[in-house]
């Protein structure tokens, strides 16, 4: 046979494999997410939701906080493919500047009461949400940290905790410690100055 009649054949057959090839490969299902890593809620849920409960910390009714370092934290909630879950609730609760919670529980202290110390908000189509706070501040016993639950309905879907990446309270931190390597990178994030303060960006990815 002709060497270019063997040519014309090859490149015929490689046109018509190369449609199978990349079907294949589109047809490959997306990885699995991993979901956050759930931690202790711990002992300072609010025992009844304030008044004032949106996604401004900074500013409790008419009062307006002026302590800590002004945070923009903020993400989106995925489910583990990926898909955003819209209509879920993202809520946070931390301590003030000076280390206390609104909590009848916290026998340090009181709370500033222009810090609104919770948040909630749910989130939208595109399963982002976003809360103006502080940065977190270091407590006895405890690094800096944000607690953070997803609910979905009636279902609490996760409760966790936000951590700041190369706080040197972390390695000295119990509830921190005992995550692994990947655990405390998904919980562990940044505050990197911006505009209006601080920002954080912390996916959340649940088992809906």
């Amino acid at each position: 046979m002709p060497p270019s009649l063997l040519n014309r054949r090859a490149a015929a057959a490689a046109l018509v494999a190369l449609p199978v090839f990349w079907t294949g490969a589109r047809a490959q299902p997306a990885q699995p997410r991993r979901a956050t890593p759930s931690q202790t809620e711990g002992p300072f849920y609010p025992v009844s939701l304030p008044k004032d409960a949106d996604a401004d910390l900074l500013r409790s009714g008419t009062l307006e906080y002026r302590g800590g370092q002004p945070s923009w934290v903020e993400g989106s909630v995925t489910d583990l493919q990926g898909k955003p879950l819209a209509g879920a609730q993202v809520e946070i609760w931390q301590c003030d500047e000076t280390g206390h919670y609104h909590h009848p529980g916290d026998r340090g202290g009181k709370a500033d009461p222009a810090f609104q110390g919770f948040g909630r908000v749910t989130v939208g189509a595109d399963g982002s949400y976003r809360f103006r706070t502080i940065r977190p501040v270091a407590y006895s016993g405890r690094t800096p940290h944000i607690h953070v639950k997803v609910k979905l309905g009636s279902r609490e879907l996760l409760t966790t905790q936000l951590y700041v990446a190369g706080d040197p309270g972390n390695e000295r931190d119990g509830i921190w410690r005992r995550l692994d390597e990947q655990a405390r990178a998904a919980v562990t994030v940044p505050f990197i100055a911006g505009t209006g303060g601080l920002h954080a960006t912390f996916p959340i990815v649940v088992a809906a």
